[in-house]
């Protein structure tokens, strides 16, 4: 049996469990081939107790993605493993509520469309079915709305849709690699958070955007609106894209951060 995905709707419904009961609990922790987000490694150096920087150092590998051309953080894999999350103990995920977006969304993939006229996110569904796991027709039947609720997976997808239309704009403006300058600014606004923090608070490194007082305040003190607004910064230094502060408030206010 080869890998296969179904498209879904997000109210179809589909049978599956993932147990310690499951024959292969903890295989899809192996053979890994995952990209982390940059609110993946937000939540995970928060979990860990890390500034941002000693996590990437010590937990994720860097290079460039070939078709984006931006720079993408996987995990470090434990050596002589065979590509085993850095997190996986005997007795499962050392990190599970913290655990990265696709981690929780699995079996279920998400991929997104935004109109450039409207602005609004078209949302599609897949279900992957693969050969080693045995949580298929096991357990209850939900929707894909009821699975993306119970994985806690609502504040990633909002955190990540506008990662989604910075690779969009990157596509359509700019294709092909970014010069190392702009991977660098890239890697620090999305990933390395809180030495973000630093250049903004210490040396100013965002002055060109004039962020409001409010907005500083939410920054200084949020990490969730320091990535937002990270978002913002890497638009207007990669494309010349400005982000109107009186929007860029009011998504922080409407995401309670």
């Amino acid at each position: 049996m080869e890998e296969c995905t179904l498209s879904m709707g997000i109210d179809d419904p589909f049978t599956f469990s993932c147990t310690p009961e499951v024959s292969c609990f903890n295989e899809c922790c192996h053979d890994l081939n995952q990209f982390l987000s940059p609110y993946d490694v937000m939540r995970l150096k928060k979990a860990l107790k890390l500034p941002s920087w000693e996590f990437l150092d010590r937990y994720t590998a860097f290079h460039t993605g070939p078709e984006s051309g931006l720079p993408v953080v996987t995990p470090q894999y434990k050596p002589g493993t065979e590509l085993e999350c850095p997190f996986l103990t005997p007795s499962g995920c050392s990190v599970y509520d913290d655990r990265p977006g696709a981690c929780r969304a699995y079996p279920i993939a998400r991929a997104i469309k935004r109109s450039r006229e409207t602005g609004v996110i078209t949302e599609y569904f897949m279900l992957i079915t693969e050969p080693h796991c045995q949580g298929h027709g096991r357990g209850k039947t939900q929707t894909v709305r009821d699975w993306m609720a119970a994985q806690g997976l609502l504040p990633y997808n909002r955190m990540n849709d506008p990662l989604m239309e910075i690779i969009s704009l990157k596509n359509r403006l700019h294709p092909g690699p970014l010069d190392r300058n702009s991977r660098k600014l890239f890697y620090l606004a999305c990933y390395d958070i809180d030495a973000f923090r630093k250049e903004i608070f210490e040396n100013g490194l965002a002055d060109d955007l004039n962020p409001i007082p409010a907005i500083l305040q939410q920054i200084e003190k949020s990490d969730p609106a320091l990535l937002l607004f990270g978002y913002a910064w890497i638009k207007l230094k990669l494309f010349g894209l400005h982000t109107d502060e009186g929007q860029l408030a009011q998504t922080l206010r409407e995401l309670s951060i």
